[in-house]
């Protein structure tokens, strides 16, 4: 008995590097797995996901502990974008959140119709065709949307009062983006009321985002709205630099270019997007249906004033917009 309970414990001692993988192989593919699409870069992307794994965690998913993330990054190749969400889709993902440029949002749309996914867009979803309604999406998409299109004429307007003498805007469009023909009309209709022409300048790779700053300013245009578009979002820092080099007073979506010197951002809060996309992701993993789930609206709007470029650009920006801001750069 005792040469036999001896045995047994070899034989125990001798299979279980052999059952070791294998379990845990097991316990990972149990993991409900989720498809991150993006047209940017991990780099790009990196302040973003905090945001999303921040939603994650507040619905109990912890990366890495009871899920897991198959990441695929277009790196600004957007030609890219339908063979990687074919991928994910093979994978088999639970869910697939999309980041970056809205035509991510289109090529997974274009992939399935079974898996649900979670969008992010600064336009009205309804009028791209990504769902039927705000309140009711139908279908296997849902997301979130925040106040961005429809307040490029308030940006037009803001950068007006410090450049009141400007008579030619320059306005920086993305032609690939779906968003680009509901865009300009609304800017051009800002325009003639505030009396001012607009310069639209195209740009959808770095090279013709510097090459447009170049053009402003042999233009002599007097300042510059950057329209919503993922590549600008992700290019945020490097528009505050040019903004910054070239001396040019502009205006786009969010913080980090204002922080990086450009003039002036008023939107609403990347950050809270992530964020709220991840909750949805945790929901949906838990057996929500993303028909059922409204799309959701991050409605709160920062004004970022960058004091220290006002200065260096000669401008004097009116106490009333200085008291209006939600944080002033010194």
């Amino acid at each position: 008995m005792r040469r036999r309970h001896v045995l047994t414990l070899l034989a125990g001692a001798a299979a279980s590097p052999l059952l070791a993988p294998a379990a845990a192989r097991a316990q990972q593919s149990a993991m409900p797995l989720i498809g991150f699409l993006s047209s940017a870069s991990p780099d790009r992307d990196a302040g973003r996901l905090r945001g999303f794994r921040q939603g994650l965690n507040e619905t109990g998913f912890v990366e890495g502990r009871n899920v897991a993330i198959e990441y695929r990054w277009a790196e600004e190749q957007n030609d890219r974008l339908p063979a990687l969400a074919g991928d994910l889709v093979r994978r088999q993902v639970a869910v697939i959140a999309t980041a970056g440029q809205v035509i991510g949002v289109f090529a997974a749309k274009a992939a399935t119709t079974t898996i649900p996914i979670i969008f992010l867009t600064g336009a009205d979803p309804v009028a791209l065709g990504l769902v039927a309604s705000l309140n009711r999406p139908g279908g296997n998409l849902t997301g979130v949307t925040t106040l961005s299109v429809e307040l490029e004429p308030k940006r037009l307007e803001l950068l007006h009062g410090l450049v009141p003498t400007a008579k030619t805007i320059g306005v920086l469009v993305n032609p690939t983006n779906p968003n680009a023909g509901i865009q300009s009309p609304d800017l051009q209709a800002a325009a003639r009321t505030l009396g001012l022409e607009l310069e639209v300048l195209h740009a959808s790779t770095d090279r013709e985002i510097d090459t447009a700053f170049a053009k402003l300013v042999e233009l002599k245009a007097g300042g510059l709205v950057i329209a919503t578009d993922g590549l600008f979002i992700s290019r945020g820092e490097h528009l505050g630099g040019l903004a910054v080099r070239h001396a040019v007073p502009a205006i786009f979506q969010f913080r980090a270019f204002a922080a990086a010197g450009g003039l002036l951002s008023y939107g609403g809060s990347l950050a809270e997007m992530y964020r709220q996309s991840g909750i949805y992701a945790g929901r949906i993993l838990k057996g929500e249906k993303p028909g059922d789930l409204p799309v959701q609206q991050v409605t709160r709007v920062e004004l970022i004033v960058n004091l220290k470029s006002a200065k260096a650009l000669g401008l004097t920006v009116p106490l009333s917009l200085l008291g209006r801001a939600d944080e002033v750069i010194e």
